[in-house]
């Protein structure tokens, strides 16, 4: 088993910046990968950002490439999220998730996730 929660979530002005955190709990946090997924109100969840175990391999929806980083410390059981110029359509639920299936292409199936952090960005 794995616990997340997720942390950072807030309103923010179009062009600003916002660091999500989640803090894990439960297995060895150096065996999994992890990610983050976000929902937006009367949307599906979508793929947003995905790291490996290790921290040397990254993944990102086309939608964040070049503004959003993942980033994990290992000896702090955290993995973060830095939003840059951010857009009124990053509004959304953030879940942390953990776990399950990383594949080389960069899809990315979790078996755990977080409970969400809101993050509204204003036009």
């Amino acid at each position: 088993q794995v616990h997340l929660v997720e942390s950072g979530g807030g309103l923010v002005q179009a062009g600003g910046s916002l660091r999500l955190s989640c803090a894990a709990s439960g297995r060895t946090f150096t065996n999994y990968a992890l990610g983050w997924f976000r929902q937006a109100p009367g949307k599906e969840r979508d793929f947003v950002a995905a790291i490996n175990y290790s921290g040397g391999t990254t993944f990102y929806s086309d939608s964040v490439k070049g503004r959003f980083t993942i980033s994990r410390d290992n000896a702090k059981n955290m993995v973060y999220l830095q939003m840059n110029n951010l857009k009124p359509e990053d509004t959304a639920v953030y879940y942390c998730a953990a776990d399950g299936v990383l594949h080389f292409t960069g899809s990315y199936y979790p078996d755990y996730w977080g409970k969400g952090t809101l993050v509204t960005v204003s036009s």
